[in-house]
């Protein structure tokens, strides 16, 4: 039985013994993680992790609000890290507006330019999107030649008419711990409008465990099978279902996938 983390922050101070918890993961059937850059620092470890631990793989970029150092240098570092053959997509890159200092053009302006190194690298992207529904949408749209090697909306979190019109963009979407949360009725309905081909787990860990383990920390990738389990309800199919899924859609995006 195997289950696939696609979205999670794996590091080297958080969760204790890193190797044990990668062990104790392969043995629950999470025999596959993607740990996610977030900025230079970050996706220079987790590219390490990756080269350490033969089911873990990796993304690199700069996240919205993680834009300190970004730029052209710096990139350029970013697309190395990406050609490394346990790097399966760009990410998280996105737009996030939630915080009052946001630089709305710096971030727009990053993350049209890593969508470009994405396509020009024919990579994925994985993609973080925080009350900001209208530019996001209409960037996408605007770069949607920029997607033609797939795209995540990790941990997804806008409305389900949203979701649609970025299904029609040929969008993967993943759902983690929160949509387990007895209050997350937008992620649940947004779960039941898509195709099951659209629809992938996530932790992102250590953030947002799940039900049964509300208010806990860290999360782990151990928490995948929870999820899935409470997808395949929703959807109304047997929980082997949706893992069998959930892995045929996760390799279908992520082409580097071993």
């Amino acid at each position: 039985m195997s289950y696939i983390d696609v979205h999670c922050h794996l590091d080297l101070q958080t969760y204790g013994e890193l190797s044990s918890l990668v062990e104790k993961c392969g043995e629950s059937g999470v025999d596959k993680i993607i740990t996610v850059g977030f900025d230079l620092p970050s996706s220079r470890l987790a590219a390490s992790l990756a080269e350490r631990y033969a089911g873990v793989y990796f993304t690199a970029g700069f996240h919205p609000t993680e834009l300190r150092e970004y730029g052209a240098v710096k990139l350029n570092e970013i697309a190395a890290l990406c050609a490394h053959k346990k790097c399966v997509a760009v990410g998280e890159i996105g737009l996030d507006y939630h915080y009052p200092d946001t630089q709305k053009q710096l971030q727009k302006d990053a993350f049209i330019t890593q969508l470009e190194l994405a396509a020009s690298l024919k990579l994925p992207v994985q993609i973080h999107s925080r009350d900001c529904a209208e530019d996001m949408l209409k960037i996408l749209k605007e770069h949607k030649n920029l997607l033609v090697n797939g795209a995540l909306m990790h941990c997804y979190s806008h409305s389900v008419e949203i979701a649609v019109e970025l299904e029609k963009l040929g969008f993967y979407f993943s759902f983690g711990g929160a949509a387990t949360w007895k209050g997350s009725k937008r992620a649940n309905r947004v779960i039941a409008a898509l195709s099951a081909d659209r629809l992938l787990t996530e932790t992102d860990s250590p953030y947002m465990p799940p039900l049964s383990a509300y208010g806990s920390f860290p999360n782990t990738p151990l928490a995948i099978p929870e999820i899935c389990a409470h997808m395949a309800e929703i959807k109304g199919v047997p929980a082997e279902t949706m893992r069998e899924k959930v892995n045929c859609n996760a390799r279908a995006l992520f082409k580097k996938l071993g």
